[in-house]
């Protein structure tokens, strides 16, 4: 089974995967290369629907592997996605709070982040908020890592 991280954009699922493993998958860039467009565009031409569609058939054959599996943010609003999440073990949860978060999104110049960029930072507080009982819901370890470095997240996992 894989080791899959999940939590909000901004707790660091992809720098502690590539820490945990330098071979992690990024589920985005496996759906990224699927659809031969970024996920912000085939939202565009597709809907959230027939992404959520695909992300829930990617998940179920990466977690088939043994792997380190860095996911997306929204992973967890599709049922289906925390069906499979709950079959699998660890599922471990990067917990930070709200204005911690914003600041690390806010400050990072490299990742393209549409649900940052096209929303105000009140919406962008409601959907972590929305978001929450949803990740505890499939979360099998929480750490927070609001003030924790990426190598002292890493050392709480190994």
């Amino acid at each position: 089974m894989a080791k899959v991280l999940i939590g909000f954009m901004g707790s660091g699922k992809s720098t502690i995967a590539k820490k945990l493993d330098p071979h992690y998958v990024d589920m985005d860039t496996v759906i990224t290369d699927r659809i031969g467009m970024s996920i912000a565009q085939f939202f565009k031409e597709q809907g959230e629907p027939a992404f959520r569609a695909i992300e829930s058939q990617v998940l179920a054959e990466l977690l088939e592997e043994d792997i380190v599996l860095s996911t997306g943010g929204g992973v967890v609003l599709s049922d289906m996605n925390r069906q499979l999440l709950a079959q699998n073990q660890p599922n471990i949860y990067l917990k930070a709070d709200f204005e911690t978060l914003y600041r690390r999104i806010a400050a990072d110049t490299v990742n393209d982040r549409p649900v940052f960029e096209q929303n105000s930072k009140e919406d962008l507080e409601k959907i972590f908020d929305s978001r929450q009982e949803l990740y505890e819901e499939v979360a099998t370890q929480t750490i927070d890592v609001a003030s924790l470095s990426p190598e002292e997240i890493v050392e709480v996992l190994v």
